[in-house]
Order: structure tokens, then sequence, then C-alpha cells
């Protein structure tokens, strides 16, 4: 426990000194909000910017926007591009000609949803970085008090850079062994998401089938393992339910799904419809939208696509963009991606700070 402890008096103290313990997911695509940002922080909590989709300078208009809004801490969640992280990725995942090939088949499937929206699926864009190189910069330019990784894990220079910097560093896991490795890579803590989470699975590997393992027991077996800030996530929608994770050693609970029908999210119209909609009955974990496994709202895209599309992130992302984009404008929740954790029936429309004094310590 050596190790942890050097770098717990170095860094990563956000996590145990947010005074609620409720940590603000970040929801790319729009939910997030630098309103919402600000708002979960003024409430006690700490609040993260969804980088993700985001330009380099989208990204610093919206860092620009929290501070503007809010004096409290916030963070930047950034996703880690297959060609930046340094986890050992598995052999089970698809590559070179035969990814080629399953993406542009599953690019066929999609010309008929298309069709019916008025657009055309998007190009593939194999090797898209997500302005990874300029994100960084900016991030260490603008002294973001603490930024977290989902998807991969960046190497020990970017992790040494941003602590030289005085940024504390946090690597989304998914399970113990994933755990282990970003410890090994020097992250300063932990967001442990669990399978009931909305939204992607922060997986390291694309190609890998996560833990089911309830979030209680994932952070148990996760707390064993080290003394660093750890924050969990996956279907925390109720204080007994945050109550049971923090007993089990978590540091925080990081919720989103409860946050996508407040009035500072940017939910979409038909998203949040969708969302109160009686006849939605359940969650599924599909690759359909992104190539990568994610919870979202069961829908007919996903009836007729799941199983289908390969686990190929993030090809399969720009396939259906503009599908999703084309369903948003329509106000149409067809093929949007309705990201939502299984606990989605207690999300409510009402503001952050309810939320946040809801689920506090």
């Amino acid at each position: 426990m050596t190790a942890d402890a050097d770098r717990s008096s170095v860094g990563a103290m956000l996590l145990r000194s947010i005074e609620t313990g409720v940590v603000g997911a970040p929801m790319a695509g729009g939910p997030t909000t630098p309103e919402l940002v600000a708002a979960v922080g003024e409430a006690g909590g700490l609040g993260f910017l969804a980088a993700g989709y985001l330009t380099a300078p989208q990204l610093a208009a919206a860092i620009a926007e929290v501070w503007d809004a809010s004096s409290r801490p916030f963070g930047v969640n950034l996703f880690v591009p297959a060609q930046a992280t340094t986890y050992a990725v598995g052999a089970g995942g698809l590559a070179g000609a035969d990814r080629a090939a399953a993406v542009a088949a599953y690019r066929d499937d999609l010309l008929a949803d298309a069709a019916a929206l008025g657009a055309e699926p998007g190009e593939a864009r194999p090797g898209d970085d997500d302005d990874w190189e300029r994100k960084l910069d900016l991030v260490v330019r603008e002294r973001v008090p603490v930024v977290s990784f989902t998807f991969g894990l960046p190497s020990t220079a970017v992790l040494g850079e941003l602590r030289r910097a005085g940024i504390e560093t946090v690597a989304t896991v998914t399970d113990v062994v994933e755990a282990r490795a970003a410890l090994d890579a020097g992250v300063d803590a932990l967001c442990v998401q669990a399978a009931a989470a909305g939204g992607h699975r922060g997986t390291l590997d694309e190609a890998k089938e996560p833990s089911n393992l309830d979030l209680v027991d994932l952070v148990t077996l996760v707390r064993a393992e080290t003394d660093v800030p750890v924050a969990a996530a996956g279907g925390v929608a109720t204080a007994d339910e945050a109550a049971r994770v923090r007993r089990a050693g978590s540091d925080a609970v990081q919720v989103g799904t409860a946050l996508l029908l407040t009035p500072e999210a940017g939910t979409g119209l038909a998203y949040r419809r969708a969302l109160a909609d009686p006849a939605v009955e359940r969650t599924v974990v599909t690759r359909a939208y992104s190539g990568r496994l994610a919870r979202a709202l069961e829908s007919d895209f996903v009836r007729r696509h799941d199983g289908r599309a390969p686990a190929a992130y993030p090809e399969v992302h720009h396939l259906t963009v503009p599908l999703r984009r084309a369903s948003a404008r329509a106000d149409r929740a067809d093929l949007l991606a309705l990201w939502a954790g299984t606990g989605w029936r207690s999300a409510r429309a009402v503001p952050a700070a309810t939320v946040v004094a809801e689920l506090a310590r």
C-alpha cells in the first residue's frame, strides 16, 4: 500500500473532500452542460464536463462557461483513443480488413433506417482520436482541477504532466483487473463502474464482455486492492442505494441518469419524453449505436440491430451519428441513443441541486 499512500498524498483529494459525496457523471452527446456541471458544484457535489465528441475549441468554451458560472472545483472527462492507451487490449477484437468489412456490412444494415429519416449513414473514420492531444494541452493550460479517463489508460508521461500541473487523475474501470492496471499506470483515483450504469461501459478493451457484478460487490473487491479514492457508478438512484455503496468503501457516488431530467441538463425533448414514457419497459446493453457496449432504453432500433453491430469504436459511432441527429431534428426518439441506467424510473424533473441533496451523505 506504500505506492497508494504516496499517490494519495500528492493528489486525488477532491473525491474525498466533496461535501455531499456526489459526483455528476460526464454524459457526452448533449446531456451534460456547463450549467449542469456548475449546478452540481454549487450544490456541494463535483460536476464533470464530458469532452467526448467535442472539438478542443468547443471544450474550451465549455470550460470557460463553468469557470464563469461557479467558483467550485469541477472535472473534465476525456475518451482515450485506441492509439493512445497503454492498456494491453485482448486478442478478441476485430482488426484490419476484417474490421473494415464488418463496419461496411453494418453501414449497409443502416441504409433503410437512414432513408426513412431522409439521411445517410456517416463515414467510419477509423483512427479518429477525438482531438486527444489538443484536449490534453487544453486541460493543462486551463488547470482543470481533475481529469478522468474512459476507454483506456493514458501513458505515464501524460499522467506525470497532469500531476505536475496540479491536476488529479481518475480512471474509469469495470473490474478488479482493470483497476490494477490503472493503479499500475499511476492514476490518482478510480471511478468504479458497474453493470447497471447508463451509457457506455467504460471497459478498457472495446471487445471485452464486462463484469455483471453488483456495484456494492465490485466496490468491495476494488477497495480490498487499494486505498486510493474511489467513486462508484452504476444504478445509484436513491439515498438508500448511495448509502449502501458508501458503506462498501466508496468515497463518492457518481450519478448520471438521475440528472437527465433536471432543467440544467441538455437532454432533448424526445429523450425526456422517452425517459418518462410508461410504455418503455426496460434498458438493454447494446453495441448498436457506437460499437461499444452501452446501456440504453430499449427501442425498435436496438431490437433490429442489436447483435449486428461489430465491436468497432469509433467507426460505428460515426456511422450512426447522422441518423441520431436526424431523429433529434424531427423530435423523434426512434433512432436516438437513449442512454439510461437501470434506475431510470427514479429520474425526476427537479433541479440538479435537489438530486444532489437527496443523494448526499
